[in-house]
């Protein structure tokens, strides 16, 4: 988000950024070139953000894979549902992972206009939110 909206790096970090939230990061060698980040809004939910993916990185599938990862962890840490919220050039991208719409209200993100997405998860077994993935 940084490099390719121009957004300073003390905005790019927020409230939620700390021990709360888990983070996904996909490296080429040591170079981090996709990632996101959850935490949680209730017990059963989480939301997904902060999902980038360099612009010389794109068209890899690297966000599907970033997102995949973020949903394996979530599963595995007990959560139902995962909320999304999309920009709007974004929304056919998370529809095809599965994510459906909420409803059509366009909502402000930061500076970008935004749909929120849901996505519903079949509950495991146990919830283990002190997992520790490094």
């Amino acid at each position: 988000m940084n490099r390719q909206h121009h957004i300073s790096l003390r905005e790019e970090f927020d409230e939620h950024d700390g021990t709360k939230s888990k983070y996904i990061v996909l490296l080429d060698d040591t170079y981090p070139v996709a990632t996101c980040r959850f935490y949680e809004l209730n017990p059963d939910c989480v939301l997904i953000g902060r999902v980038v993916v360099l612009p010389e990185y794109r068209g890899q599938h690297l966000g599907s894979r970033v997102i995949a990862e973020a949903e394996a962890w979530i599963k595995e840490l007990g959560y139902r549902e995962i909320r999304i919220d999309s920009r709007i050039e974004a929304v056919g991208f998370y529809e095809k992972l599965g994510y459906k719409r909420i409803n059509d209200d366009v909502i402000k993100s930061w500076n970008f206009d935004c749909i929120q997405m849901l996505k519903l998860l079949y509950r495991t077994n146990n919830k283990n939110r002190g997992t520790d993935h490094g």
